[in-house]
């Protein structure tokens, strides 16, 4: 794989006990499973020393800051500046700006979605884009957007 890797953490978010095989996991660009298999596997296989480590990774790793979980996992930590100002002329609804990009897994181990899975949620972001345009596009035509314009200018 082609990413850069960064630091080492535990996902305390998505681990079943500690974390950090979520953690391997997301350092490695695999699947949580995928890792949670070969450390049981290990175990019992006669590789008990795995234990020890799983215990003292949880210990050494840091939480992944929440910083990164939001960006990873696309919470937007701010809306955009037209969502801010004009969200109730739009539609009612409340938009975020997401702008991270949807990874597709082309093997069975990588971490990201099934093709099938990628092209529904892209498939949903554009037609909440549409809606959004489209009350951007009532709001700018009506009466009010005028009135407000005129205003403003005063």
């Amino acid at each position: 794989m082609n990413t850069k890797r960064g630091e080492l953490y535990r996902n305390s978010s998505r681990g079943k006990i500690a974390g950090v095989c979520a953690g391997i996991a997301d350092y490695f660009g695999w699947e949580a499973w995928l890792v949670r298999i070969l450390v049981v596997s290990g175990v019992l296989f006669g590789m008990p020393f795995l234990i020890l480590g799983y215990v003292a990774a949880w210990f050494i790793l840091d939480k992944t800051p929440v910083n990164k979980v939001h960006a990873k996992f696309g919470h937007a930590d701010s809306t955009s500046q037209y969502s801010k100002s004009n969200s109730s002329h739009v539609t009612g609804e409340h938009f975020q700006s997401d702008n991270e990009s949807i990874k597709v897994k082309t093997r069975v181990w990588q971490s990201g979605e099934p093709p099938k899975q990628a092209f529904h949620d892209i498939r949903k972001k554009f037609t909440l884009l549409e809606k959004k345009l489209q009350g951007i596009e009532q709001y700018v035509t009506s009466s009010e957007f005028t009135v407000a314009r005129e205003i403003n200018k005063l």
